[in-house]
């Protein structure tokens, strides 16, 4: 505008926009070309600085922010001397303060496997992955089994190496009389298959020279358990004949409240059993002929007789998870009839079979009855649930035996054309009864042993202390006194 105030001539006219185009000629690199009325420098726009760049400069020189440099840092590595975060360079005063105020930019996520039994090092809360990787490893398989219980009655302390604290667990044990196949049906539900040698069995069957002295070769208890978390319990034979012999034989010297060989054998066999019925899932009773009357009708009931009782909680839990107060806690049984011949297999003495078991164990707390069925196992395809009246958990298993063996043997015998189907045997393969049997036993219900819900290493703290007290039990006692 002139100095009266009025506008001069051309300056919104055809004169400006003829000076604006004289005026367009290049100028300085930070110059406003908008015209000399609008001249202010020009600050170019800030570029992202790469990681590990040097920031540009522009190239009039005039000063721009230095853009400060992250460095990314794991977690493991922050507080340590020596790391690349000690070393980075100074932020300068106006970078500061821009990076406070926008905030610190997020790093990427470290996952950390965490786990209980890490000690200092989950405490702390940096966790070694190769530690994290090992927790996630399968638990280690046992090669063979282990001594839970000493011939000489003792409690030991080795199998807790194996246990974990995790409660998905079956616990199966195992009683029979002597040379009936106790330690090979174990080796069978747990590890091994048929086809293998036995003396890679996890559970040591008898040898030959054994059977020829007529000894036993477990004693104790055995411990073994499997990847699933199953444990088997194999046991020494109940009312061992060669364990009265060895007493007797070598002078032993017996505890001083039995005063017979025999009474001692007896008391061994019921605390055993009495322990199985306090600290199983699933009692397994093998036998190789039927039937002992004088094993279901005596010893079995007298065992759940002398069976402690299951643990109540405290007055003041009364919140826990457990089971109600007063209620006993009782296994599962099953009755296996081993080297069972063919004509047991036949529907009417098989229904016959669980008629006398069912008479026999009516008035025990066991349960004996509706958990296994051979049924349902297709060995019989024509019978209907119906057929037996009172089903009770009782399983057949025939002699072992090599079927390429077997195979060989029946090949070139009988006319040409039959010479090379498979004889007639009354009932499948042991391989596939031996199969069927140990899905039924799997699959069985893991009823609550205790008033709480116990771990693996939790049960084995409260098996240690049932043993302690079915030894020291004075209805054992007054039950031996009673036999002397």
């Amino acid at each position: 505008m002139s100095e009266s105030g009025h506008s001069q001539p051309g300056m919104y006219g055809q004169g400006r926009r003829r000076r604006r185009r004289r005026d367009r000629d290049p100028g300085p690199p930070a110059q406003n070309l908008s015209g000399p009325s609008r001249d202010r420098d020009y600050v170019p726009r800030e570029r992202r600085v790469r990681f590990g760049s040097k920031p540009s400069v522009p190239a009039s020189g005039a000063p721009s922010l230095e853009k400060p440099i992250m460095l990314i840092k794991t977690r493991d590595e922050g507080g340590k001397p020596g790391n690349p975060s000690d070393v980075a360079p100074s932020v300068s005063g106006a970078g500061t303060a821009k990076l406070e105020r926008e905030g610190q930019r997020p790093t990427q996520p470290v996952y950390q496997i965490q786990n209980r039994g890490m000690g200092s090092a989950a405490s702390g809360g940096a966790v070694d992955p190769v530690i994290g990787q090992t927790k996630l490893l399968p638990p280690e398989k046992m090669k063979h089994s282990i001594k839970l219980v000493d011939d000489q009655m003792n409690w030991c302390d080795s199998a807790m190496e194996y246990l974990r604290d995790q409660t998905d667990m079956l616990v199966v044990g195992v009683i029979g009389l002597q040379g009936t196949g106790k330690s090979t049906i174990m080796s069978l539900l747990s590890a091994n298959s048929p086809e293998e040698d036995q003396r890679a069995y996890v559970f040591r069957a008898q040898t030959q020279e054994i059977k020829e002295r007529a000894g036993n070769q477990s004693s104790g208890i055995d411990f073994y358990i499997t990847q699933e978390r199953v444990i088997f319990l194999d046991t020494q034979p109940i009312l061992s004949p060669s364990i009265l012999d060895h007493l007797i034989n070598n002078d032993r010297k017996l505890p001083p409240e039995y005063n017979l060989p025999h009474t001692y054998v007896e008391m061994q066999s019921l605390q055993i059993t009495a322990f199985l019925f306090t600290v199983c899932h699933v009692v397994i009773v093998i036998q190789d002929w039927f039937t002992d009357i004088n094993l279901y009708s005596r010893f079995l009931q007298t065992a759940e007789m002398l069976k402690p009782s299951t643990p109540s909680a405290s007055h003041d839990s009364t919140g826990s998870s457990g089971a109600d107060d007063g209620s006993e806690y009782y296994p599962h049984i099953v009755f296996l009839q081993n080297k069972a011949r063919r004509e047991e297999f036949c529907p009417r003495n098989l229904k016959k079979m669980h008629m006398a078991v069912d008479k026999l164990m009516a008035h025990s707390h066991l349960k004996y009855k509706g958990t296994l069925s051979m049924l349902d196992c297709n060995i019989f395809p024509g019978l209907n649930r119906d057929y037996l009246e009172t089903e009770v958990n009782l399983f057949l298993l025939p002699m072992m035996e090599n079927d390429g063996e077997d195979a060989l043997t029946r090949a070139g015998s009988g006319p040409p054309l039959f010479s090379l189907l498979p004889g007639y045997r009354g009932h499948p393969s042991f391989s596939s009864l031996v199969s069927k049997f140990r899905s039924q036993i799997l699959a069985m219900s893991r009823s609550q042993l205790s008033h709480t819900i116990l771990t693996e290493k939790n049960w084995f703290h409260y098996a240690a202390r049932i043993w302690d007290g079915v030894k020291k039990s004075s209805a054992l006692s007054e039950y031996s006194r009673l036999l002397s």
